[in-house]
């Protein structure tokens, strides 16, 4: 039985994750930052799983760094971590920023898993062979990250700015995977399809635009899942890291030209560790 951290499991593609991680007999904590639907959740998961999983639901807002760390200071007692699947994301129809100062989507979908990350690591590292899976999306097509202008201030549009969040994802993993080279930490990244979500649920027009297109061309939550649970369990990804994939297959990473070099990928990985107060 692997122990695995779900983050944004109350509802979409975290909930499908937990529930069929739960359901193959692993212990799955979910992350959410709403307690009463996060119970009601993991309630409905143990449900489900009829006694094969264990499951305990943890609760922290990603758009606080703080409820960050006290999140990865309630795992400190956790005697092992086999799989963290960074999933939490948001996407906003208008810019905001969290009390830390910085633009939500930015923050919630790439500096706070980022963090995260880094706190758990140790306790990833001791668990080897463990994995680590980030939950990106096609949406990173055709983007860049703009170092001057790091949180949209000067120009925001909602799906540019949720795209160099997701390419932030990715360039993430590429940093990630070469220091824990030869550590049994693997780490991978996946576009999970264009899934029937409530990603924007905060936003109304995004809301309503959103479940409309999905409506005609989105896929269920639980196809959506299937390859986050295929890079947290298959043995045929066992030791494979770096990688991209979509539909539990390697996918393509289409960006902008120089996007996804290892001298981008260093740059934002030293920017971010500044951002949340690691440097």
């Amino acid at each position: 039985m692997l122990t695995i951290l779900v983050t944004g499991a109350t509802d979409g593609i975290g909930l499908a994750t937990a529930r069929a991680l739960a359901a193959l007999g692993h212990q799955v904590l979910m992350h959410g930052r709403n307690a009463t639907k996060g119970q009601a959740a993991a309630q409905a998961v143990r449900a489900k799983a009829a006694g094969h999983g264990a499951v305990r639901f943890l609760r922290a807002d990603f758009a606080s760094l703080a409820q960050v760390r006290g999140l990865a200071a309630e795992l400190d007692s956790l005697p092992r971590l086999d799989v963290l699947i960074n999933n939490a994301g948001c996407i906003n129809l208008s810019r905001s920023v969290t009390a830390d100062g910085f633009e939500t989507t930015f923050a919630v979908n790439h500096l706070a898993p980022f963090l995260l990350t880094h706190l758990l690591l140790r306790k990833i590292r001791h668990s080897a062979p463990a994995r680590i899976v980030n939950v990106a999306s096609s949406a990173h097509r055709g983007q860049y990250i703009d170092f001057d202008d790091l949180m949209s201030t000067r120009d925001y549009r909602m799906m540019r700015t949720y795209g160099r969040s997701k390419l932030a994802n990715i360039l993430f993993t590429r940093a990630l995977t070469k220091r824990l080279a030869g550590t049994g930490v693997t780490v991978n990244a996946l576009h999970p399809g264009m899934v029937a979500t409530h990603l924007g649920q905060d936003n109304w027009w995004a809301r309503v635009l959103g479940r409309a297109f999905l409506a005609v061309a989105g896929v269920p939550a639980a196809e959506g899942a299937k390859t986050s649970v295929y890079l947290a369990t298959a043995a045929e990804v066992e030791g494979v890291s770096g990688g991209y994939y979509a539909k539990c297959r390697p996918a393509p990473v289409a960006a902008a030209p120089g996007a996804l070099d290892d001298a981008t990928a260093e740059r934002l990985w030293a920017v971010s560790e500044e951002l949340v107060g690691l440097r």
